[in-house]
């Protein structure tokens, strides 16, 4: 994602949220907890093409496993905390996946995704995706990856650890909440 515009002084209730995405739907938004709505521009050629990458190679394993769901970077999950947010790719697992009803399955998922990543591009605030990236940990998420690839670093977060950064590694483990997966960061860091 490119640096992001917060608007402090708009607080939104969930239907004014639903009409300003709907009416305008060449833009992405997010709303945070406390209700400020953020305008999310679109990613340029390079973030788009790695983000690209990073979401086939999560489907893939999620095709030969069959173990939940992937979603791209255009998904809006509502956070327990009252969030919404899109990650640049996430997995829930099946069973949790099963629980939500059809509505909620095809409206924006009730839940905080079991895998996030957030892929930083040029523009964007390492701070700013740092914090996106503790909330998503706040609200269940049990791994999440925060690449940034100017600095050839990675950032892993998970629950009640410390993150732990590495500098240039050439994979990335999905542990035990994507079992199997191995994220190859050759082309997202090239």
């Amino acid at each position: 994602m490119n640096s992001s515009l917060t608007i402090n002084s708009l607080k939104l209730s969930d239907a004014e949220f639903e009409r300003i995405v709907r009416a305008n739907p060449e833009w992405n938004f997010e709303q945070t907890a406390a209700g400020d709505l953020v305008v999310v521009p679109p990613t340029g050629g390079t973030s788009g093409n790695r983000n690209s990458n990073l979401s086939y190679q999560l489907e893939a394993w999620n095709l030969a496993s069959n173990a939940g769901k992937t979603f791209d970077s255009n998904t809006l999950f509502v956070l327990p905390n009252g969030a919404k947010r899109m990650p640049d790719a996430s997995w829930v697992r099946q069973d949790r996946w099963d629980a939500l009803t059809p509505q909620q399955q095809d409206g924006y998922p009730p839940l905080c995704p079991d895998f996030v990543v957030e892929l930083r591009s040029p523009t964007d605030s390492l701070e700013q995706l740092q914090a996106k990236m503790r909330e998503y940990r706040e609200n269940g998420a049990r791994l999440g990856w925060l690449i940034n690839p100017q600095d050839h670093q990675v950032e892993i977060y998970r629950q009640a650890q410390p993150v732990e950064v590495l500098q240039a590694p050439s994979t990335l483990s999905g542990e035990d909440v994507l079992p199997g997966f191995v994220l190859d960061l050759q082309r997202i860091f090239t």
